[in-house]
């Protein structure tokens, strides 16, 4: 199933498919922000915005506009 990464529940993680290369921040993509990278949503700040991820085992935190622009293909549990 694919979707945002902003769509993730705690716990959920995704393979990073597609983003607006206009939207994500270069910090991001130097992060490890790009296709074909696991990612896993750990903690949703108070107010909902930023979104904590574990991205090539680091802590990122992503404002919730710009995690819309990165589309993820969730991983299934077996």
């Amino acid at each position: 199933m694919e979707t945002t990464i902003a769509h993730l529940k705690i716990g959920q993680k995704g393979i990073i498919s597609d983003f607006n290369i206009d939207e994500i921040p270069l910090k991001l993509l130097e992060m490890g922000c790009l296709p074909g990278n696991t990612v896993e949503l750990i903690q949703i700040a108070p107010f909902g915005c930023p979104l904590y991820f574990n991205v090539n085992d680091s802590h990122v935190a992503i404002r919730l506009e710009t995690a819309k622009e990165i589309n993820v293909v969730i991983e299934s549990k077996n």
